[in-house]
């Protein structure tokens, strides 16, 4: 969703604010501002669509100033246009915001009634108009913020600045991520904190509830009423140099190829390669005296959920229950103290999976987390932390960061058999055994079958509408295929578990829709053929996804088959991502779409 930066700062801070914004590029936006105050004066530049357009604007009227805050935009309310974007002014006060005011609706009506006058259509506004209001009634810039905090109901993060003070910056959190930055003289706020990792790795992160107002070299923070709270400080593990793309035209090339590599030290975390057993903390979750576990993610990592079912109740008897976090926080899950909460989120800060965590632990679940970043909030209130340490990625549609959720929940999967004795100790040492030569197999297929894979993308960007099917666990790759094609070539696509075919989707077919067929030669391969057979016998163009065995096994004409090598069954999920994603990609190449940051998606949800 949006980037938030702020500097309370001893030297100009507009280029420095820009600079941080571009570092939180990889959450998707659609406008860009800044506001400073210089010589008791505030003003600001914003743009329509990326970065660049701001940084021009600022070539041709400079800001100076050494304070100032940012922000990227992800529209909600109002479209995406340099009036809608953030900062917001009103009457001396400036305003960026990520998230939803909820009863945005109702306080405008009642602020409209008293005189104001809005000028955009957005819901940030009414934070600007209320903080106004209230400092016209004779409320001090502090608390006239706080009063406004308990005025308005939602998910927010919230940074304010006022032309009569120019060297404080006040912010509030709930909901989305806010970072406070302790520097030399200078103070930061982010709403990550990659985003300051150049200026400094002192950090503080607001929780929800928070309000703080920073100084040049301080941050005092309360809660909405007022009352002080201490917060621990963290040394930030974010990286102090922006990531590019290398050698690779774009960053889900390169997220693509750096699997090899980061699926190692994901897996190094889990694995005893020398022993080859799992090694797990089960102070966290004891999966040996769990009944029953309860998944929950969004998107992407909902997928990657989808396939650690299937391994879950395979390899350690253990049922799962799993469903979309919004879904799975609406529908009041019954559950009791004997079981179990995975939650998966790349960004850790996914709304709906932080609210279907918390009423996980109401309920006095033991809560796991799957995350890519160990200081997000989903990391600090579970029980016990599984880091994926995918490194940052960038681009929007999730590769790497998918795959190494994939390892982790296999590495527990094979953990809790061990623990509730359903696999024996060969058994788990054959896995670990595959598992290990993972890196070394995605790293042949991605050099055999890239030419292949550009070939054909040039022809699937041909159609119009494109079917995805498979079975067992290659049904979620279905699923991840058809989402990830959708999400950046734009061509619509959907995944369908195979035998479900001829209820309903076979309809469809006919020469010119292709269908990508996923089928390692597994328990399931025969099972899929045949309805491979359904499709061919009314014209439609395959597309096969299978290894050197399910090649060998199946005669039938094919638009294109991709052989992959044979692996253990295990570990397919992850070696047949590699071409998914792949074809994805070329195709959006092929079609010229924003492959980085597809239109009208963002990194990180963090409102609902």
């Amino acid at each position: 969703m949006c980037g938030i930066v702020g500097i309370v700062g001893n030297k100009p801070v507009a280029g420095r604010l820009v600079d941080a914004l571009k570092r939180l590029e990889y959450r998707g936006y659609d406008s860009a501002g800044v506001a400073t105050i210089d010589n008791g004066v505030m003003d600001r530049r914003r743009a329509e669509g990326k970065l660049f357009n701001l940084e021009k604007r600022l070539a041709d009227e400079p800001l100076g100033g050494n304070i100032g805050i940012a922000h990227t935009r992800w529209a909600t309310h109002g479209v995406p246009n340099e009036t809608n974007a953030h900062p917001h002014f009103v009457e001396g006060v400036a305003v960026v915001h990520n998230g939803i005011i909820e009863n945005f609706a109702e306080l405008r009506d009642e602020l409209m009634r008293e005189g104001a006058h809005f000028t955009t259509q957005t819901d940030t506004e009414i934070v600007a108009q209320l903080i106004a209001k209230y400092r016209r009634q004779g409320y001090d810039n502090r608390a006239a913020m706080l009063a406004m905090l308990n005025h308005v109901t939602g998910a927010y993060a919230l940074v304010v600045m006022f032309e009569n003070d120019p060297d404080t910056i006040m912010a509030a959190r709930f909901g989305p991520p806010l970072a406070i930055g302790f520097g030399k003289g200078e103070m930061f706020l982010g709403s990550d904190a990659i985003a300051l990792a150049p200026f400094t790795n002192d950090i503080v992160y607001m929780v929800d509830g928070d309000c703080a107002v920073i100084h040049h070299d301080s941050a005092e923070i309360t809660d909405f009423s007022g009352k002080p709270v201490e917060r621990p400080h963290q040394i930030s593990q974010a990286s102090a140099f922006l990531v590019d793309k290398g050698n690779h035209r774009h960053f889900m090339e390169k997220e693509i190829h750096e699997q090899p590599e980061v699926i190692s030290h994901a897996l190094s975390n889990y694995i005893d390669f020398h022993s080859q057993t799992v090694r797990l903390d089960e102070t966290a979750i004891d999966f040996g005296k769990v009944s029953r576990l309860a998944v929950s993610a969004c998107g992407t990592a909902y997928l990657s959920g989808l396939v650690g079912k299937y391994w879950f109740e395979r390899y350690a008897r253990l049922p799962v229950e799993i469903d979309v976090a919004s879904e799975f926080r609406y529908r009041e899950m019954p559950l009791s103290k004997d079981e179990a909460a995975l939650f998966i989120s790349q960004s850790g800060e996914t709304a709906d999976t932080l609210a279907s965590l918390r009423y996980c632990k109401e309920q006095g679940l033991r809560i796991g987390g799957i995350v890519n970043v160990k200081e997000s909030t989903i990391a600090r209130e579970s029980d016990g932390v599984y880091p994926i340490l995918a490194g940052p990625e960038i681009g929007v549609a999730s590769t790497k960061a998918f795959t190494c959720q994939l390892a982790v929940l296999a590495s527990l999967a094979i953990g809790a058999g061990r623990m509730r004795g359903t696999l024996t100790e060969a058994e788990e040492k054959q896995m670990v055994r595959s598992l290990s030569e993972l890196p070394r197999i995605m790293s042949g297929v991605l050099n055999d079958i890239q030419p292949q894979m550009e070939s054909l993308a040039r022809e699937l960007s041909k159609f119009h509408h494109v079917l995805y099917l498979g079975r067992g666990t290659s049904y979620p790759m279905a699923l991840e295929g058809a989402l990830k094609l959708k999400e950046i070539s734009y061509i619509h696509a959907e995944g369908y578990a195979a035998g479900e075919l001829k209820h309903g989707p076979i309809a469809l077919i006919d020469e010119n829709m292709p269908v990508i067929v996923i089928a390692p030669h597994d328990r399931f391969f025969e099972k899929t053929v045949s309805n491979m057979q359904e499709v061919a016998a009314r014209g439609g163009r395959i597309i096969f996804i299978t290894d050197e065995k399910g090649a060998a096994a199946s005669k039938l004409p094919t638009m294109a088959t991709i052989v992959l090598p044979n692996v253990a069954e295990l570990i397919a999920p992850m070696v047949f991502a590699l071409p998914v994603q792949l074809l994805a990609y070329h195709t959006a190449v092929f079609m010229g779409t924003d492959v980085d940051q597809p239109r009208n998606l963002a990194k990180s949800v963090t409102v609902e």
